[in-house]
């Protein structure tokens, strides 16, 4: 974990390339002070960052980012409200490059969708 303490998995189910994930973000981590004082917002670097580690766990493997595509942020994630988060990755390998697509929601509200190519490391 690249932000210590920042998120918790309460729930990973794999199916098939589909995996389902719950987490939950630690509203009290030292990021939110700075982004942004007394209004916290989760950075959506950090979601990157979150859902490139849960992938690196179900392909047990290390992981680079080669690209993104689709990468839409269509709701702001305040963790004082909203510290629970669904995220649904539909895992695929072709070729040695492994695509995700992601949707990640909280309550019923999309908040993030996003394409992902990696690249395993070493």
């Amino acid at each position: 974990m690249l932000l210590k303490d920042f998120y918790k998995i309460n729930e990973i189910d794999t199916v098939d390339e589909t995996t389902s994930v719950t987490i939950s973000i630690n509203q009290h981590h030292k990021i939110f002070k700075g982004h942004f004082p007394n209004n916290p917002v989760m950075p959506g670097v950090c979601m990157m960052q979150i859902i490139k580690e849960i992938t690196e766990g179900v392909v047990g493997a290390t992981l680079f980012m080669e690209k993104c595509s689709n990468v839409k942020f269509m709701a702001l994630i305040n963790p004082d409200i909203n510290n629970v988060l669904k995220l649904v990755l539909h895992i695929s390998e072709t070729d040695g490059i492994i695509k995700v697509k992601n949707t990640t929601h909280f309550d019923e509200t999309l908040a993030l969708k996003l394409v992902a190519y990696y690249k395993k490391v070493g």
